[in-house]
């Protein structure tokens, strides 16, 4: 995280004698590869606390393309400001990944927009081997990180 992200994030949470409101996340993660999106789960809710985020939920799914319907459930509920998805799209030996990642994307960025709420990409590939994806668990930081920084430029705007 930069130095101006780390600042801005603890600026806002201690709250200049006002109330700081946690944001309330919901995680959605694909089992398929879960050697690696269960690292991505635990690096992703160790990251939220750091944030003074709030894991309320965590949902596990059959792939990346099984998503967007959790995210659509998650989002309609009142309890949660925002979602987090993780997973790892790894190629194979047809095209396959890329429609995968390319569908999956798209949907859930749709929902974004139809809830108003932020739904973080924090899906690593297509086009990448599994060492790789070992190398790109970190990205579930990331994408906590965006989502906490949506809401809370979100609420900004609101005010």
């Amino acid at each position: 995280m930069s130095s101006y992200s780390k600042k801005y994030i603890n600026e806002k949470a201690s709250g200049n004698g006002e109330e700081m409101i946690r944001m309330r996340l919901a995680i959605v993660a694909a089992e398929f590869n879960y050697d690696i999106t269960y690292a991505m789960v635990e690096l992703a809710k160790e990251h939220a606390q750091f944030l003074g985020a709030e894991v309320k939920k965590v949902v596990r799914v059959p792939g990346v393309f099984d998503m967007p319907l959790a995210v659509k459930k998650l989002l309609e509920r009142e309890d949660i400001d925002g979602v987090v998805t993780l997973g790892a799209v790894i190629e194979g030996q047809t095209e396959h990944d890329e429609i995968v990642m390319q569908h999956a994307s798209r949907k859930i960025a749709d929902l974004a927009l139809e809830y108003d709420k932020p739904v973080a990409l924090g899906i690593s590939g297509p086009g990448m081997s599994r060492l790789e994806a070992h190398q790109r668990v970190k990205y579930a930081k990331r994408a906590v990180e965006a989502a906490v920084k949506m809401y809370r430029r979100l609420r900004e705007i609101e005010e």
